[in-house]
């Protein structure tokens, strides 16, 4: 139940440590009691409870914040000199789902960046005269897609982009994250979505894929960044949508893999750990909220009623997360209180709080909005690719 609607003390959701304190156990209960202070003006706790149609998404504050980091970032944020791509695509994707139309300008200027780290040999880098990464290249074609004009279509070099992901493709099925780099499941995401996003997709490139990703999946339930190792949220997302984009989520045990993602949504504070004992962050929000639409769809294949869903996870709970303990008052979300990062809410069905709360729908598996996936695939679709990959196998895509 979401907190807003509990009558029951809310104390009584919180962590029981069995009088065995640890380090992580008094973690988790001082995040707890800080989020507690955020939630009890909503409670019936408190003695003039706020109705929770009240609850607002700060969007103006969100919107100045966005534009304001165009310009300048805090000298902080130098640790990211190798994610340009990613500041571009994150700026510019919650821009698009807050529905404020960036100006001509900012899409000018991020199509000539990213332009710019875009690799003669395939694929982008984190930044100018770096080498070509897959998860930089996602961040970029996505933040190009999302733009959505013909040139910025035309900047990514599809042909050298599939070049790249074939050098990076491995024997097994797996994709090293950047030419003699590591393995990673990240790396299966990033390139199957961009190669499904930009029409490069061909039967070498999927060969094995979808094994090495279920060779990833743990005891728990969930999935590792590669075989033998715990399984986390993101690297779980990541697994989970390249496998809807190959058609093959049957390769995983999805008994054990829904019972491991239910129980990552935090029980008083209803936002998403990423993995087990690990406190709450917000962008689980997405990386574990985004996983339930594409559950739900393989639900309703096997001919079962999608709103089960309703009853294994909460949506309500996880909106108030973000609504009220991950807001800065400034603009920005964070990812717990004291903590400041930018994050997106998943695709909703339900609004919590004012009705302008509601955001832009995100593809669940390619993370940018539905129109702009559905106009990049008539653009890439609609063009002849034979000068890339000659005759391509479209049910591959799963809309």
């Amino acid at each position: 139940m979401g907190v807003v609607s509990r009558e029951e003390n809310i104390q009584s959701y919180k962590y029981k440590d069995d009088d065995f304190p640890t380090e992580s156990s008094e973690l988790q209960l001082e995040t707890e009691e800080s989020i507690r202070h955020a939630f009890f003006p909503y409670t019936q706790e408190s003695a003039m409870p706020k109705p929770a149609a009240s609850i607002e998404l700060r969007r103006t504050r969100h919107v100045k914040y966005l534009l304001g980091a165009i310009d300048s970032l805090p000298s902080f944020w130098a640790a990211l000199d190798a994610s340009k791509p990613w500041l571009c695509y994150w700026i510019i994707h919650a821009l698009d789902l807050l529905e404020h139309k960036a100006p001509e300008q900012l899409a000018q200027r991020a199509i000539s960046t990213l332009s710019r780290m875009q690799c003669e040999t395939g694929g982008f880098a984190g930044g100018p005269g770096q080498e070509a990464h897959l998860a930089t290249t996602y961040a970029a074609v996505n933040a190009l897609t999302i733009i959505g004009t013909k040139e910025a279509y035309d900047t990514i070099n599809r042909k050298t982009l599939l070049e790249f992901l074939m050098r990076v493709k491995q024997k097994d099925g797996s994709f090293k994250t950047m030419v003699d780099g590591e393995v990673d499941v990240r790396g299966s995401y990033c390139a199957m979505a961009v190669a499904t996003l930009t029409n490069i997709v061909t039967p070498e490139l999927v060969e094995s894929a979808a094994d090495f990703i279920g060779r990833c999946q743990t005891y728990e339930g969930g999935l590792g960044g590669y075989p033998g190792v715990e399984a986390h949220g993101g690297y779980a997302f990541c697994g989970l949508a390249a496998l809807e984009l190959l058609g093959r989520t049957d390769v995983l045990n999805m008994d054990t893999f829904v019972r491991w993602s239910v129980r990552r949504q935090m029980q008083l504070e209803g936002g998403f750990q990423g993995r087990t004992n690990k406190l709450v962050d917000g962008c689980y929000s997405f990386w574990m909220g985004s996983m339930f639409p594409i559950i739900g769809k393989m639900v309703e294949k096997l001919g079962q009623d999608k709103e089960v869903l309703d009853f294994v996870y909460d949506r309500d709970a996880m909106q108030e997360y973000l609504l009220l303990a991950c807001q800065s008052k400034s603009g920005g979300l964070r990812d717990k209180p004291s903590n400041l990062l930018w994050t997106d809410n998943p695709n909703q069905l339900r609004v919590v709080g004012l009705p302008d709360n509601v955001v832009e729908s995100t593809h669940p598996v390619l993370n940018i909005r539905l129109d702009k996936v559905r106009k990049a695939f008539v653009y890439f679709y609609g063009k002849a690719a034979e000068d890339v990959i000659g005759e391509i196998d479209v049910e591959i895509i799963r809309n």
